[in-house]
């Protein structure tokens, strides 16, 4: 897993800091993507690739980018039409990236979105910044004008920090994790690297592991697409853990984003789950993250009490971010938009639920989630 950028033309740096310009980041989609790589608090979600995910499902992007003073802060901003008028929303997925986060860069952001914004006839604009919670960040927002906004990525994380030894590494899982890898190996449980064509098993497992725990899964061609988008320059990797007999036991679906490597999607089969074959798949998935030069594992979200032990077992810290903020324009249609969807949320996990009674407990219309809305 390299996430590697393509050979490309080289764009003119700043002379004093070496930071490139706003309008290099606007104008140029690679001198954009290598800026997001480099940041610590880069996430997949503002790569191009990203924007060519969400198209399918009807969603076209911007990158707005400006300068007040600390270099460059922006984001790449998706938008959508909503109904048969000229008037849209926008989103900003683990955006913005800021060169230095400070009022005047904020206040030079808001700006540029605006503008943006009224240019596009959007109501309003989404954004959730890759920044734990912060009393100075939200203070400047709301004096910004910012209004709060419900979220649609995790609110909530847990990270392993990595670029250490291996052997430090395992030694900060639990003890009875470590037993449980242990315990996978002894049983002949090995991990193994999929492709494209391996996307149907994952599909499989993952939709059969979304009826029994819950959460509300998109279409095989939406996998298909992140694939498609990340696998070409290294940055998405399928691993499986397969009991002795080759049969498939759990599946983890990573995408990388220079030094952070994500966990989006993943799932297990319930003689995976007995076998602990989730286990050794998550520890392999930390330690080939490490082993390729990741500094960071991130297991993206915490959604129930259950899943928070597991993740908390190998390791690694709590990460709670500052969650979503809208950029109003249209405060009127923005508010038909959002009540809408509180309205239509609901509805959609209590249909999923209703479907699946019989697929297992966890499908309980209070636990299903709606990934990848972003």
């Amino acid at each position: 897993m390299t996430d590697k950028a393509p050979a490309r033309k080289v764009l003119p740096r700043s002379s004093v800091s070496g930071i490139p310009t706003a309008l290099g980041l606007r104008t140029d989609a690679g001198a954009w993507d290598d800026w997001v790589r480099a940041s610590q608090l880069g996430f997949h979600t503002q790569l191009n690739a990203w924007a060519t995910v969400k198209a399918a499902n009807g969603w076209s992007s911007v990158r707005v980018v400006a300068d007040g003073g600390s270099g460059p802060i922006g984001a790449l901003v998706l938008t959508r039409k909503i109904g048969p008028g000229p008037f849209g929303v926008g989103y900003a997925p683990r955006g913005p990236i800021a060169t230095r986060w400070d009022e005047a860069s904020l206040e030079a952001f808001g700006v540029a979105l605006k503008r943006t914004a009224r240019r596009l006839k959007l109501s309003h604009v989404t954004i959730e910044p890759p920044l734990e919670v912060d009393a100075v960040i939200t203070d400047l927002l709301a004096d910004a004008g910012w209004k709060r906004a419900d979220h649609v990525q995790p609110e909530r994380t847990w990270e392993v920090p990595l670029a250490r030894p291996e052997a430090e590494l395992f030694g900060d899982l639990r003890s009875k994790w470590r037993q449980y890898v242990n315990k996978a190996r002894r049983a002949g449980t090995v991990v193994t690297e999929g492709g494209r064509d391996d996307l149907e098993t994952f599909y499989e497992i993952f939709v059969d592991t979304a009826r029994r725990t819950g959460f509300i899964p998109r279409t095989l061609d939406s996998y298909r697409a992140v694939w498609d988008a990340f696998a070409p320059s290294g940055a998405a990797q399928l691993l499986f853990a397969r009991h002795s007999t080759g049969e498939p036991a759990a599946v983890l679906f990573l995408v990388r984003c220079g030094g952070r490597v994500v966990e989006p999607y993943g799932g297990m089969t319930p003689a995976g789950a007995a076998s602990r074959a989730n286990y050794l798949l998550k520890w392999e998935a930390i330690r080939r993250s490490n082993e390729a030069g990741a500094r960071v594992y991130d297991m993206w979200g915490l959604a129930h009490a259950g899943i928070e032990q597991f993740k908390q077992g190998f390791g690694g810290r709590e990460a709670n971010y500052i969650g979503a903020y809208d950029l109003q324009t249209l405060p009127l249609l923005r508010n038909v938009v959002v009540t809408g969807r509180r309205v239509w949320v609901p509805v959609a996990r209590r249909i999923y639920a209703v479907r699946n009674r019989g697929a297992g407990e966890g499908a309980a219309a209070g636990k299903a989630q709606l990934p990848g809305d972003s």
